[in-house]
């Protein structure tokens, strides 16, 4: 699923999306014995309604009383709770989270419903621009048309539909039956029954056959570095061409501030947000023979997400 994750919550869904917050009080975090990184902490009223969070306004303070505080909680233990719960690991919690309550907030926020917060909207238009651009890389190089393309982890169809009307061939999959089934709804109502996209329910890991290009935005959000390596490397062998993929990059300054999100979980049940250096993104690839050909960095006041495009050595 294509879905944004927050950088201040212990849930995530699938783009990224980390507030330079516009409203009420500041701190200051060291970033070196010399420089300070000044954080404004956002409207409690906008956050809270985003699975449920609550986000602190915390005093100034060092980096090491900051880590001080980050470690009287335990955001490990609820992760192994919800996995518990539902009978699996990171993969089963997503599964379960994307087809009850996740589908049904994702769903507004990529939906074209005024029932939105200001923070959802914000994330709606990061990701449309996410969308934009990497239809911009796919179309600069000629048309689309009998290309065949892989969206993977399609979400409820934003890119997969696109893809269609350009003329690609598109097969697209995600882990959440009813993602899926809202992608295959809207194609139907967009598409008619002109070069319908293939729509399956399936995970990353179980992908096959071969495309033209293999497309994965917001993904990568769901799997820890050393799972990532694995998964990019799968997704680079089932394209021929390039490889196009989107994830949460991994700073210092987003790496805390999604820390201080895990010391106020939510009620509701939510999925683990890992962050990726591009560093990382591009050894992975490079150790299977791709290289990264074109960058992007997607940016609105909530959402912030890495785009690349990988190209074979």
């Amino acid at each position: 699923m294509t879905i944004a994750p927050s950088l201040l919550s212990s849930s995530s869904s699938a783009s990224q999306f980390l507030p330079r917050f516009p409203t009420a009080a500041r701190f200051n975090v060291a970033a070196s014995r010399s420089r300070a990184v000044t954080v404004v902490a956002a409207s409690v009223t906008d956050l809270s309604s985003v699975d449920s969070t609550t986000i602190a306004v915390l005093g100034g303070g060092s980096v090491a009383a900051l880590a001080t505080i980050v470690s009287l909680t335990d955001p490990e233990r609820r992760r192994k709770l919800q996995a518990e719960e539902v009978g699996g690991g990171d993969k089963e919690v997503v599964r379960e989270y994307f087809n009850s309550t996740g589908f049904e907030r994702w769903r507004k926020i990529y939906g074209e419903t005024d029932e939105v917060n200001r923070v959802q909207k914000d994330i709606r238009i990061g990701h449309a621009k996410t969308v934009e651009k990497t239809m911009l890389m796919l179309t600069e190089e000629g048309s689309l048309a009998g290309v065949t393309v892989c969206d993977a982890g399609c979400g409820t169809g934003l890119l997969s539909i696109p893809l269609a009307k350009e003329g690609a061939i598109v097969s697209a999959s995600d882990i959440s039956a009813a993602m899926v089934a809202e992608a295959e709804m809207k194609a139907k109502q967009q598409l008619g029954s002109e070069n319908l996209p293939r729509f399956e329910v399936n995970d990353l890991e179980s992908l096959s056959g071969k495309y033209n290009t293999v497309v994965c935005l917001d993904v990568l959000i769901h799997y820890p570095q050393s799972k990532a390596d694995g998964m990019i490397a799968h997704l680079a062998s089932l394209a021929e061409k390039r490889v196009i993929l989107s994830f949460a990059p991994k700073t210092f300054y987003y790496d805390i501030l999604k820390r201080i999100g895990e010391l106020f979980p939510g009620p509701s049940k939510a999925t683990r947000a890992y962050l990726h250096s591009e560093a990382d993104v591009e050894n992975a690839l490079r150790k299977v023979g791709w290289r990264i050909s074109k960058r992007g960095l997607i940016t609105t006041q909530f959402y912030f997400s890495r785009l690349i495009e990988a190209a074979p050595m």
